[in-house]
């Protein structure tokens, strides 16, 4: 049993004494303890394959913020590296893959066989939930296939990966190939998280938002519905960047949790998710604010959610250069939230 067990609750509908709160990269460059540990590498696909760091870098928010969760430290990444797609993580520029997907026969040169490849993560979540000794919950997440995808086809980040775009345009029924092979992967590799130990898991759509909401339902919705579907014995959180078009539709898939960027009005995605708990939605950039005006803003959120059904998070990622401190101070301002 949990000690902690608010996330899994609020996921589930269930009545919390408190708002749950964990933030996406917690984990990371925010906190000292995590630049120590990554200094000691010589990269970050380093880090990422070694459990006992993997492990370590884990549990620090949960030690240093106490954030109600634990989000297993990884990168989306490591399935289109497992399916036999290499990519470099470049220092201050982000992911490049040498070799993209522009063809049939590199589609049909994937494996979605990528559990043997991916043995690193596993060991990770296994350590990691050995060592949280059941304080806190664990999240596995894995890559939206859209997403996945469009780092496949275009190589790198886009502001408007228009050559991912370009594919499904150009090429419909190989995009769809390959967008069912990346979600076959993706349903094998959030199962096997889950037999590890994850208790609950997040799919990241992070690119969702270049897609017309036609595009969206032809080439991104059906995959999230599958995925969704494919995994009941943990609450899903489907999180769909700047896509405020689909709430309804996420509204009707297996999922328990939808996750909110900050563009999104609590009250619109109640009137069309009424049946799922929400997620986020800060702005992470409130937090480079004073501690006043945090703390305004904070309340300000917390009062449009309500205290059901709700996980309070930032709308994306903490920033790098944010002051821990004050990521601590939001974190105590939600804790302390009466309602």
């Amino acid at each position: 049993m949990l000690k902690n067990d608010l996330l899994l609750k609020a996921a589930k509908g269930e009545n919390t004494e408190r708002i749950p709160i964990w933030l996406m990269r917690q984990a990371g460059r925010i906190l000292p303890e995590y630049r120590a540990v990554r200094s000691s590498v010589n990269g970050f696909k380093e880090l990422v394959k070694n459990p006992e760091l993997i492990c370590e870098v884990t549990i620090q928010p949960v030690d240093i913020l106490e954030v109600d969760a634990a989000i297993i430290f990884s990168d989306i990444l490591v399935i289109p590296e497992a399916m036999g797609l290499n990519y470099e993580m470049i220092e201050s520029k982000g992911p490049f893959f040498p070799k993209t997907i522009t063809q049939a026969q590199d589609v049909a040169q994937l494996t979605t066989d990528v559990i043997p490849n991916l043995q690193y993560v596993f060991e990770s979540i296994q350590l990691t939930k050995k060592t949280l000794n059941n304080r806190v919950p664990l999240i596995g997440f894995a890559g939206a296939p859209w997403t996945i995808f469009s780092y496949m086809i275009e190589g790198k980040g886009s502001k408007t990966f228009s050559q991912a775009k370009k594919m499904l345009y150009t090429n419909p029924v190989l995009s769809h190939q390959l967008l069912e092979k990346i979600t076959t992967a993706t349903i094998a590799y959030l199962q096997e998280q889950i037999r590890c130990g994850a208790d609950i898991v997040q799919v990241f759509d992070s690119w969702a938002g270049v897609l017309s909401k036609a595009q969206y339902v032809e080439f991104a919705l059906p995959y999230m519905q599958r995925i969704s579907a494919a995994i009941s014995d943990v609450p899903v959180i489907l999180f769909a960047k700047d896509a405020h078009y689909i709430l309804s539709e996420f509204g009707q898939t297996n999922c328990s949790v939808i996750g909110l960027d900050w563009t999104i009005d609590p009250l619109k995605a109640r009137l069309e998710a009424p049946t799922k708990t929400l997620q986020g939605n800060l702005d992470p950039c409130v937090l480079y604010a004073d501690v006043d005006t945090i703390k305004k803003e904070a309340e300000k959120m917390l009062q449009q959610f309500g205290n059901h059904r709700y996980i309070c998070n930032l709308g994306h990622g903490v920033y790098p250069d944010v002051d821990f401190e004050k990521v601590k101070y939001f974190i105590n301002v939600v804790k302390n939230f009466k309602g």
